[in-house]
């Protein structure tokens, strides 16, 4: 059995200057937007950014928030290896188009849980941890990512610039209550057709059936 549209999708990190029609991100968000969603909430938001200037201001308050971060660190080591990731977080730099993803609000027990007060906090715990709230965030944002792939598009599923969603959020002028950014993507043509998808662990290892 081969799933194709699958085996096509894999990390992008540098682009062509080609443009892409807004009324095929549209598609693709559209694609994006029938992943499952716990309760129906479909607590996500896309935010598009396809002007290069912006793109680039992006990844500057990327650069500067982990030049500010780094000084919180006291090993060397540590410091050299958290700037070390900044070129990896800022690659959506050379792509004509940014999503950002942000999800919203999600309830859960544990929420109930915590608010009533009956339990300790650290029970409550452990029914938060299938965080289904940012589930429906991944299984949309899988959705986009091989939506584009099958399309004939590049991208690359990011959370380390995250770590600038405050300021990110604030450049972009997004404001949606209680949504935070949770995930982004650079969206363009590739800038060769070479897949480059790292090794995957046996399914041996991975999998357990129980007869």
């Amino acid at each position: 059995m081969k799933f194709d549209f699958i085996y096509q999708r894999h990390s992008v990190r540098q682009f062509t200057g080609e443009q892409i029609p807004e009324e095929t991100i549209k598609e693709l968000i559209k694609a994006a937007v029938q992943a499952p969603s716990g309760k129906n909430q479909q607590n996500w938001h896309f935010v598009v950014v396809t002007d290069k200037s912006k793109i680039a201001e992006i990844a500057r308050l990327v650069e500067a928030k982990n030049a500010e971060l780094s000084t919180y660190l006291k090993d060397e080591a540590k410091i050299k290896a958290f700037r070390g990731t900044v070129g990896y977080h800022t690659v959506f730099k050379g792509a004509p188009v940014l999503i950002l993803v942000y999800a919203g609000p999600y309830e859960t027990i544990a929420d109930m849980l915590l608010a009533d007060g009956m339990m300790p906090a650290s029970e409550t715990e452990q029914y938060a941890r299938a965080n289904p709230g940012i589930q429906n965030i991944a299984a949309a944002m899988e959705n986009l990512l091989l939506a584009a792939a099958s399309s004939g598009y590049g991208t690359c599923w990011m959370t380390g610039p995250t770590y600038a969603a405050e300021e990110i959020t604030r450049y972009v002028g997004f404001a949606k209550d209680g949504y935070h950014l949770a995930a982004m993507t650079p969206l363009g043509v590739p800038a060769n057709d070479k897949i480059t998808a790292t090794p995957r662990k046996p399914v041996e290892d991975v999998m357990t059936i129980l007869r």
